[in-house]
């Protein structure tokens, strides 16, 4: 699982960071997965190995412009390059209407290919295309929010010392198992795929967070993932200046609740304007933000950078590419 951040400040861009959007694939496939959509994002992607063409789906945390502002660009620009495959938007309530009344107002009335829109603030929502599936979490924030989690659809080989002891003659059969079901032998036994085939390597999960004020509302989440990707808009002592009224979690906030989860890997993304990277930082520095987190949590800690690559290797290690 490729994780791809084409932007990683929040609410505004800076000189070195634009803001949120994500792009995930998984297995080096061409496919790939979207989540949040900040103005500029299409720019960010003509740096990438990522195209517009083989986008599947889109996921939207939340209504705010630094998540979504550059939706409907990115839908218009993939119009404009010949795009013909339909696209399916997760999102909550209000980012249907954004797009459309955007296009309604700026002259874009003729898709090439149609926009199939899936509310995530329904109790009922899953996306599953048989390669991954997501589910959404509610979080705490000043709008409907919502953190993804991704999980991987099991690869499966046969156990042909499994299928020899069974007497399932090589063929068409062994096809059959290999897709998951079952077979009646010549003497009338049943042979089912879960007695023959086992998972290639265990499936894995992640967690791409909206913005939140509570990480904790992910504790029963994270127990069976292996990443988790947070906002950590402040240091403590920044939330202690500015007040609570914004509903962001700080950097202290995001460990405290990983290290419950006894997380494997940390991802810290969505930082405030005011930390800037390298020798320009003076008061703020993005490097606050680790040292806070790193008091509190003793897993593998990453700081975002944009257009920075993160690669959850089927062991479960977490590569820097």
């Amino acid at each position: 699982m490729r994780f791809t951040f084409l932007g990683t400040s929040a609410g505004t861009p800076t000189a070195s960071r634009n803001v949120t959007a994500l792009a995930l694939s998984v297995e080096d496939k061409r496919d790939w997965y979207l989540f949040d959509c900040g103005e500029g994002t299409q720019h960010r992607l003509l740096k990438s190995r990522y195209s517009s063409a083989r986008l599947k789906a889109i996921f939207i945390t939340h209504v705010h412009g630094d998540h979504c502002y550059g939706l409907p660009g990115l839908i218009a620009s993939a119009n404009m390059s010949g795009r013909k495959e339909p696209l399916t938007i997760c999102a909550p309530d209000g980012i249907e209407q954004y797009v459309r009344n955007t296009f309604a107002f700026t002259d874009v009335h003729n898709l090439r290919f149609p926009l199939h829109f899936v509310r995530t603030d329904d109790q009922a929502f899953q996306y599953d295309d048989g390669q991954i599936s997501v589910q959404a979490i509610a979080m705490s924030h000043r709008v409907p929010c919502f953190a993804f989690q991704v999980k991987e659809h099991p690869v499966y080989h046969l156990d042909e010392s499994a299928l020899d002891a069974l007497e399932v003659p090589r063929g068409p059969l062994w096809g059959l198992l290999q897709q998951g079901e079952s077979v009646a032998l010549d003497d009338g036994r049943l042979v089912h795929a879960e007695q023959v085939r086992c998972a290639a390597w265990a499936p894995r999960s992640a967690i791409i967070g909206g913005d939140n004020d509570k990480p904790d509302l992910l504790l029963s989440a994270l127990q069976e993932s292996d990443l988790l990707v947070h906002e950590a808009t402040f240091t403590e002592d920044v939330l202690a200046r500015v007040g609570p009224q914004y509903m962001h979690s700080t950097a202290a906030m995001v460990a405290k609740t990983a290290e419950n989860a006894k997380l494997k890997h940390l991802l810290l993304t969505h930082f405030s304007q005011r930390y800037r990277s390298g020798s320009g930082a003076k008061e703020y520095s993005v490097n606050d933000l680790y040292i806070e987190a790193k008091l509190y949590y003793q897993g593998n800690l990453q700081l975002a950078e944009d257009l920075q690559s993160y690669q959850l290797e089927k062991d479960k290690t977490l590569t820097q590419l």
